[in-house]
């Protein structure tokens, strides 16, 4: 296929000569074969000619879920791979959130024959624990051999410390990554929001910070102890960050990231009860929403995630208190950061966690692969459930004005427009 991109804005800060210039791009078998002032259309090539169309390095999103195997009434592979790909994202990493779990290396082997021949590209991970239950660690050697990217217990916290020892020591042998859920279940008890004013107000039982710095405190002292890589997903709180930011400048090996809604949304939310708002870890303080934004500016978090978790309707619309936690993000994505922290910075927050995977990374410029992501930094919209392509529609963005428009990709020789 030969794609022709007309009066593009590129934006692509490792590429100083062409960063923010206009210019058009001409795509010949899943390469850019020219970049130009102007270039004329060749036979048969699809002309893509849009105002205000800008284009960067392909979008990288660091958790989703999708349901398949067992919950494929919430979202398919299949299914999610397209959302992905319309919602701007060349690569996505797959959370193990599915029944059964992947915990061997024919579980990765399926998921990844899955996403095989789509736009998006699929990276799964593997599950810590045989079954996710947190007693004997799974096939993790064989299973990174398979092609996971990482291993995690989804949303479970581990609470066995020295298996988390062992497990830190282990996958040194092979470069593997271990994931470890920031909360301490004694202590978050039988919270659902965060604890504090609001919690009180409203009657819900709350969980308080401690039970994710608690968490955070002692997987520190282990990699301490151990080495080895260490990635903590989602953190929601100011200290978490701090901890984070001396554990780096210790030299640490660890990485972590944090949910876009809990970049936007205070727990003062929650007022009418509405289960889009209840996710785990639970929306905090405007104190931690300030400190999770600075968090990310300065890179202390490695990179920011949708945390996509498609729900049936029936586990949402009942009493908040028995809500299913989660809320869909992928197509609300890049306007909420847009809106947040403006295009160029948004595109850099986009794309830079690849590294934490060895992930290829791809510049535009001539002779390179085209993996392009396509969007309108500009338009404001009220994100409606027609913005919605996820078959579950539980997304926390509901009726929010956001600002940018994403229009697709160019990945793997396939224009998603």
């Amino acid at each position: 296929m030969n794609i022709l991109l007309k009066s593009v804005k590129i934006l692509d800060p490792n590429n100083v000569g062409l960063h923010s210039k206009k210019r058009d791009i001409l795509i010949k078998n899943g390469k850019i074969e020219k970049i130009a002032v102007r270039i004329d259309a060749g036979k048969g090539a699809t002309v893509i000619n849009k105002k205000n169309l800008h284009v960067s390095p392909g979008w990288f999103d660091g958790g989703v879920n999708f349901g398949e195997p067992g919950f494929e009434e919430r979202e398919t592979i299949d299914h999610g791979l397209s959302v992905a790909a319309k919602s701007g994202f060349t690569d996505v990493v797959l959370h193990t959130g599915t029944n059964p779990v992947p915990d061997s290396s024919s579980d990765i082997v399926f998921l990844k024959n899955a996403g095989k021949g789509r736009a998006t590209n699929l990276h799964p991970l593997g599950s810590l624990t045989a079954k996710s239950e947190g007693r004997n660690l799974a096939e993790l050697y064989d299973m990174k051999n398979a092609g996971a990217k990482g291993f995690y217990d989804f949303k479970k916290p581990l609470i066995n410390g020295n298996l988390l020892k062992i497990a830190l020591q282990y996958v040194q042998g092979f470069d593997g990554l271990v994931y470890s859920f920031p909360l301490d279940l004694e202590i978050a008890g039988k919270g659902v929001v965060n604890e504090g004013e609001i919690s009180t107000k409203l009657g819900l039982k709350g969980i308080p910070s401690l039970a994710e710095e608690l968490q955070i405190v002692r997987d520190l002292f282990i990699l301490e102890y151990t080495g080895g890589k260490l990635h903590i997903p989602t953190i929601s709180t100011a200290n978490a960050v701090k901890l984070i930011s001396d554990a780096k400048r210790k030299g640490l090996n660890v990485s972590c990231s944090t949910a876009i809604h809990n970049l936007w949304y205070t727990d003062a939310t929650l007022g009418d009860f509405d289960s889009n708002y209840k996710t785990i870890p639970p929306l905090r303080t405007s104190k931690d929403v300030k400190a999770l934004v600075k968090g990310v500016k300065d890179g202390i978090i490695d990179f920011v995630i949708t945390d996509h978790m498609p729900t049936n309707i029936e586990l949402k619309k009942v009493e908040f208190d028995h809500a299913a936690y989660g809320t869909i993000g992928l197509e609300s994505a890049f306007g909420a950061l847009n809106t947040l922290f403006g295009a160029e910075v948004t595109v850099d927050i986009l794309t830079r966690g690849r590294k934490h995977y060895a992930l290829e990374s791809h510049e535009i410029k001539e002779g390179a692969i085209a993996s392009i992501s396509l969007f309108d930094p500009d338009e404001t919209y009220v994100f409606g459930k027609e913005h919605i392509y996820s078959t579950s529609k539980n997304s926390i963005f509901l009726n929010r004005e956001l600002k940018g428009k994403v229009y697709g990709i160019i990945n793997n020789g396939q224009l998603i427009f």
